[in-house]
């Protein structure tokens, strides 16, 4: 049997998008998203996971997405690492979104679900 890295997240935005550029011009979203689980005793526990976003999909949440949004993130995992100085190497393990999917309403008046991703087949 083959593996699978696949991750779907549904959460709310910690803060807004950060916005950036590769080298070669690809759109970059980077944002923090907030997982809630809760347990038996009535506690709860707040996970954050980190996604970044590349190309037009980044563009649409770094025009549309703000703190507090709920959002679906469709993607995978990927773990990277640099050096800070030499000798101190740092990892960070991220999402990568391939597919972002709007929930709830953008105000009081509307109710909308839009998706975005992949093959950018919807559309704000």
């Amino acid at each position: 049997m083959g593996t699978v890295n696949k991750v779907l997240l549904i959460g709310r935005l910690g803060k807004d998008p950060e916005e950036r550029s590769t080298t070669g011009g690809t759109r970059v979203s980077q944002f923090n998203l907030a997982t809630d689980e809760y347990h038996g005793d009535g506690e709860k526990t707040t996970e954050w996971h980190k996604v970044v976003v590349y190309g037009k999909t980044a563009e649409l949440c770094n025009q549309y997405l703000q703190k507090g949004r709920l959002v679906c993130v469709d993607g995978s995992l990927r773990t990277r690492s640099w050096e800070k100085t030499p000798g101190e190497k740092r990892w960070i393990t991220e999402v990568v979104a391939s597919k972002i999917t709007f929930l709830g309403a953008k105000n009081k008046d509307t109710s909308e679900i839009q998706s975005v991703g992949e093959d950018d087949t919807g559309y704000l």
